[in-house]
């Protein structure tokens, strides 16, 4: 099976105009052509990391699925899968509510998050069974049930809870809810020593369930993913396993990292001090990829003398750090620029909402800027997030990321000669691996866990020769 993307960083063309759209939409339909031709003959030398022939899965039933494996013999079988996990939660006491704030941003903010479905900082839209809340005064049935819309409001989508000031419910009071949720839940098909088809079962977790392990000698098919409150199973939680791994693209002499940050691997190779500086919204706040990226660096060169500093502020992004003022904890010319780092790595997640043209424009001032003071850049593409703020439908057949931040970023760095560790090529192919993306998010919106984190990582790391 030959598959048809590949970075489009790793294409080489001169990107002029960049700021007219008609161009912009040109070079978009340039790239994916040039992008099949040149993975194909790439594949065709190198190959790639395919799992082989992916088994056959089909739906048989709500609860039941077909699979078959293509060998001498074939291999066949119909497997059970057991439907959602369902908590039922009783009498569980909260202290004190606070009052339900219709106009918070997000729905996990309008009260308190019920403890089952919360998520890290947030909560999982859509675990709540949406009729089964109740609020009593005591732990007692036969207590006060208070009423909604009367005494309390509740976000039944995100699961928070607020009293309403004119209801029952006093200000400090305690209370205690009955409620049930809905835990999501990875499956495997694997192949066994024996050559039998067999369902693994995974543990199930609110917001990210990990993929059950293999035994030593056992083939993982496929990962079937219960998405929570779910009636039956579809296609969409059908994920054969299409390759093993990320397919790395053959290693450019020189490397990106050689054209674009030369002094970079100069002084990496020679041991003089290098001074990197992450810069970031909240997931930089984690001090995770950054130092990741560095062990990575120090293995590849032995010499390296590297001093990491990070510069990150949650919810924030470019522009907001551009706004600053002189004095602010953030100022971008005090905690950026004046910091005088060799090395600048970007990650702005909270940027995607910025268009071609824009990111152009507010990366261009960077530019401008590091190169006053004689940095250099690494920008990193961002990770998916939750697929209705992508507008995603699914997370399988992802590929492409849809976000124009994203198509900007690879537009910009192309004509700037902007090293890009592009990561969210990485995150698109993750269901291609058995994995749906949303699972590595620890808050279930936009927060990666550790492993989310290696993928920036290794996204960095391939830069280098």
């Amino acid at each position: 099976m030959f598959e048809t993307k590949i970075h489009k960083r790793y294409l080489e063309n001169t990107i002029e105009n960049v700021q007219n759209p008609k161009t912009m939409s040109n070079i978009t339909k340039l790239y994916q052509f040039l992008t099949a031709v040149i993975l194909i003959i790439c594949f065709i030398f190198t190959g790639f990391t395919s799992a082989g022939e992916p088994a056959a899965i089909s739906l048989a039933g709500d609860w039941k699925i077909t699979v078959s494996v293509n060998g001498t013999p074939s291999t066949n079988a119909t497997l059970d899968v057991a439907p959602p996990d369902t908590i039922t939660v009783n009498s569980e006491k909260y202290g004190k509510l606070p009052d339900f704030n219709p106009k918070a941003w997000a729905g996990w903010q309008k009260g308190a998050a019920l403890t089952g479905v919360r998520a890290a900082e947030c909560a999982v839209k859509g675990a709540l069974d949406s009729t089964s809340l109740v609020v009593r005064e005591t732990a007692d049935n036969a207590s006060i049930t208070y009423e909604k819309g009367k005494d309390y409001e509740a976000d039944l989508d995100w699961g928070s809870v607020g009293r309403l000031p004119d209801g029952r419910i006093k200000p400090g009071q305690p209370v205690f809810m009955n409620y049930k949720y809905t835990k999501a839940r990875i499956d495997s098909v694997v192949l066994s020593t024996d050559g039998k088809i067999v369902l693994k079962h995974g543990e199930p977790h609110t917001a990210t369930p990990e993929i059950p392990p293999l035994a030593s000698g056992e083939k993982r098919l496929a990962n079937i993913f219960i998405s929570g409150p779910i009636k039956a199973l579809a296609q969409d939680n059908l994920y054969p396993i299409l390759e093993t791994e990320y397919p790395e693209p053959p290693r450019q002499t020189p490397s990106i990292a050689e054209k674009t940050i030369p002094k970079t691997i100069k002084k990496l190779q020679s041991g003089e001090p290098l001074k990197i500086l992450a810069w970031g919204d909240s997931v930089t706040t984690y001090q995770r990829w950054q130092k990741m990226f560095v062990e990575k660096l120090k293995v590849k060169f032995p010499k390296a003398n590297i001093t990491l500093v990070t510069e990150a502020w949650g919810g924030r992004n470019t522009g907001t750090y551009l706004a600053e003022p002189p004095g602010s904890v953030h100022n971008y010319k005090e905690k950026v620029l004046d910091q005088k780092p060799d090395l600048i790595v970007s990650e702005f997640v909270n940027d995607a909402g910025l268009k071609e043209l824009q990111v152009e424009e507010r990366y261009g001032k960077l530019l401008a800027d590091f190169q006053s003071i004689g940095a250099e850049w690494i920008i990193l593409s961002p990770h998916y997030v939750r697929p209705d703020w992508m507008g995603l439908k699914s997370q399988k057949d992802i590929d492409d990321d849809p976000r124009p931040y994203v198509t900007g970023l690879r537009l910009f760095s192309q004509k700037h000669n902007i090293a890009l560790a592009d990561a969210s090529l990485r995150y698109g192919r993750l269901w291609r691996q058995g994995v749906p993306y949303l699972t590595l998010m620890e808050n279930n919106i936009n927060h990666p866990n550790v492993f989310g984190h290696s993928l920036f990582a290794d996204s960095l790391i391939a830069l280098f020769p």
